[in-house]
């Protein structure tokens, strides 16, 4: 490797940036990518290396080409220290996922509710601030409460966040679009969040509702279009 793909990649590392350092087998030339320089090909293998976070060896133009995956965690972080979040935590934490709750009523956010997760006590808009959603980030809202949710759901909006997804009825969802509207939201940025969050299995229970929620994450998260 030469210094100067060190260099890059351990920027790209620093700054949480997802990367692939491609290396062609043959001679041991090695790059990063995604690259606009890049074949698109070559480019497309990468990102897909990435969506699925996994490192592989692709053939291109006649030459193997080893692709090795640099990807942050996936962070999901819960709004709403409620009784679904108790079942989503522990679901979402098998996937391997980086869990952040985020609530700033300490009586609900405790760690003897939700042990071994990394709970924030601030506001949901100092949370988001602090937190930085990028790419590999997803946001659900649970608290049903304005003050909590929308200032969560703006911030989300205003981010690179994948997966948004805010639980509610669909009356609850129309008032929410509305007031996020007032604060600047047009339609298209609007319609990147799921709601009434999850996928439709007929889910009545905490449990079955965090499946719900977490079968759509992974969908979203795999480019995965949901059977109706």
């Amino acid at each position: 490797m030469t210094p100067d793909i060190l260099e890059a990649l351990t920027a790209a590392r620093a700054a949480k940036r997802p990367v692939v350092l491609a290396t062609i087998l043959a001679d041991g030339t090695q790059m990063l990518l995604p690259d606009s320089v890049r074949s698109e090909a070559l480019n497309n293998a990468a990102r897909q290396a990435l969506e699925r976070d996994e490192s592989t060896t692709v053939t291109l133009e006649g030459a193997d080409i080893f692709l090795h995956a640099y990807a942050p965690p996936i962070r999901l972080v819960i709004v709403g220290a409620v009784h679904i979040a108790q079942s989503l935590v522990p679901m979402a934490a098998h996937l391997g996922v980086s869990v952040i709750v985020v609530d700033p009523r300490r009586s609900f956010a405790t760690a003897e509710r939700f042990p071994n997760v990394t709970l924030m006590d601030d506001w949901p808009d100092d949370a988001m601030d602090k937190i930085a959603p990028d790419s590999r980030t997803a946001i659900i809202t649970l608290t049903h409460d304005p003050k909590l949710d929308d200032p969560a759901l703006d911030r989300a909006l205003r981010s690179d966040a994948f997966y948004i997804g805010s639980l509610g009825s669909r009356k609850t969802h129309a008032s929410r679009l509305a007031r996020l509207r007032d604060l600047g939201h047009d339609d298209a940025a609007l319609a990147r969040i799921r709601g009434p969050v999850g996928l439709h299995i007929g889910a009545v229970t905490a449990p079955e509702i965090a499946l719900s929620i977490l079968g759509e994450f992974v969908a979203v998260r795999r480019n995965a279009e949901p059977k109706k």
